[in-house]
């Protein structure tokens, strides 16, 4: 299967549009994919298709990120965020879906399993857990927080985001995160998210990881697994270790990779999916 065999759609969810890309045909238990804050579904192709041998697997655009639009009331709470993953399955009319969520979309399908358990076949958790290493939020919330308005050229953006712009994959990958704009190169990520890390940097007071995500994810009854990069930045070691004892039901594993698995291990990474939705016959 190419790498670039998807099919994409839209969903309408309260005042936005979700796009979404998809892989594969009708087969085990669907995969709904989310994306983190710095990513977007087009992250997701190759560890999607490869994901998708034997059924289907979508990765959206969370609202105000990607080809999905842009909220006009800036409505981008985690309750909003996990509706419009119910009406993403709804309009591919699935009951159910193994929720997998990366980083920030870890929170999203965390919480909507937990809140929705009736819809979670299962849940995957890609270098997420609900204690956040100080050096990866640090890091991120400097980045975002940081971001200009727009960029001059897609290498600028390349260059703030760290990235070699003679890459050409990594090229291919920016000029579909950004727009042009009469000012410039826009990422394509609503400023709201770079206006409240802007704030936390600003006051030093950033929006705490909600207190009922431990409880949500020891009690969860449906097939999980958590992941974590090896050079994650956001992901200590020891909060592995903590996921075991707290839910001894779910299994924990390590892939080689940075925070971005998708991007730094595709194949490892969809192999390790595959192996636990066949375990869990899913």
């Amino acid at each position: 299967m190419s790498i670039t065999e998807c099919t994409t759609g839209r969903v309408r969810s309260g005042d936005v549009e979700i796009f979404y890309r998809k892989f594969g045909k009708p087969g085990g238990a669907p995969v709904l994919i989310v994306h983190g804050l710095s990513y977007f579904s087009y992250d997701w192709i190759e560890a999607g298709t490869l994901m998708a041998r034997n059924r289907e697997v979508v990765a959206i655009d969370m609202r105000g990120f990607g080809d999905s639009s842009w909220s006009p009331t800036r409505d981008y709470k985690l309750e909003t965020l996990s509706n419009d993953v119910i009406a993403v399955m709804d309009a591919l009319a699935w009951d159910k879906a193994v929720l997998m969520g990366h980083s920030f979309g870890g929170r999203v399908c965390l919480a909507t399993a937990g809140w929705k358990p009736e819809r979670a076949a299962g849940l995957i958790l890609a270098d997420f857990a609900p204690d956040i290493a100080a050096p990866g939020r640090k890091y991120t919330a400097q980045r975002i927080g940081g971001q200009p308005d727009v960029f001059a050229s897609v290498e600028d953006a390349m260059i703030y985001d760290h990235e070699d712009p003679s890459n050409a994959k990594r090229r291919a990958r920016w000029d579909a995160f950004l727009k042009r704009t009469d000012k410039g190169y826009a990422l394509k990520r609503d400023l709201h998210y770079r206006d409240n890390f802007k704030r936390a940097l600003e006051t030093g007071q950033s929006a705490p990881v909600p207190a009922f995500f431990w409880p949500m994810l020891s009690e969860m009854k449906a097939p999980t697994l958590v992941i974590r990069g090896s050079e994650s930045n956001m992901f200590d070691p020891a909060t592995l270790d903590k996921v075991r004892k707290l839910n001894p039901r779910a299994t924990a594993i390590e892939l080689k990779g940075s925070h971005d698995l998708a991007g730094d291990n595709p194949q490892e990474l969809a192999r390790a999916v595959t192996d636990f939705l066949a375990t869990s016959r899913l």
